[in-house]
């Protein structure tokens, strides 16, 4: 086992190598009196990293994100803020959607910048393009989540609230073959009906985010557990070999058995 390290850090030197990713949880409610959502994203069959599953918007850190971090969060620690930036930038690439901008984007703005990242690479060539100034603070960080193995990725999972109303979004269909906005409990009855797959870290994460009937609980909860890495083990137990996490993270389900656990 690594030396641990606070969740604002590199993995320590001692432990795998591993690739700096980030995760967004969208949050929005449909009509005023609707239920509260949350955005997912079915990655392709051929991914090599969790093909065909139901995921939140996301990817790796890019070494123009933390350029672009240090340019425009240079107080905060470079990690997250690197993080910040990609989550922005993913969602973008991902969904069509420009969340965390101080400045109210129009479906034809976000659609024109969204072909000048895939063209470009670089969210901050779309910023100065554009004129927009992002808003940090409208990511929470939320969880730390990273497999003890080289070329793991190494996530940091923030949320974010859209408020309410619609939300036009379009599928990248590269990475991406689908788009759709569920309640978190709903995502798990699809999941054990069979209708999409999940990872062990996104069915933990949504039996979280189940518990919670709007965006100011989420806020609360995050705040009664500060953020750490969490690193998934292996437990025997009497029925079997069981992937586990650690208690203390605010998670309501701590693990299942191995055999029913996808872990990528």
């Amino acid at each position: 086992m690594p030396s641990t390290a606070p969740s604002d850090q590199p993995m320590p030197a001692d432990g795998p190598s591993v690739v700096p990713a980030a995760t967004v949880v969208i949050f929005r409610r449909p009509t005023a009196s609707g239920p509260l959502e949350v955005l997912m994203v079915q990655r392709a069959k051929e991914m090599r990293f969790a093909g065909g599953a139901a995921v939140f918007p996301g990817g790796r850190v890019d070494p123009a994100d933390y350029e672009l971090a240090r340019r425009l969060l240079p107080d905060e620690a470079q990690e997250i803020a690197a993080a910040r930036v990609a989550a922005i930038r993913e969602t973008l690439e991902e969904t069509g959607l420009m969340i965390a901008t101080r400045q109210p984007v129009g479906a034809a703005e976000a659609a024109a910048a969204r072909a000048l990242l895939l063209e470009d690479g670089r969210l901050g060539t779309v910023l100065d393009r554009f004129g927009w100034d992002l808003e940090p603070a409208a990511l929470t960080f939320f969880a730390h989540w990273c497999p003890l193995w080289d070329k793991a990725f190494d996530t940091r999972f923030f949320v974010t609230d859209l408020g309410t109303g619609a939300v036009d979004i379009t599928v990248d269909a590269t990475e991406n073959t689908r788009l759709f906005w569920t309640g978190a409990a709903r995502a798990l009855e699809m999941a054990d009906s069979g209708e999409i797959s999940v990872i062990f870290p996104t069915r933990r994460n949504l039996e979280r985010l189940a518990r919670y009937a709007d965006h100011a609980e989420a806020l609360a909860d995050i705040a009664a557990h500060p953020v750490a890495r969490i690193h998934p083990t292996l437990e025997n137990r009497d029925d079997g070999e069981w992937l586990v996490i650690a208690a203390g993270h605010g998670y309501p389900v701590l693990g299942q058995p191995k055999a029913t656990a996808r872990r990528g």
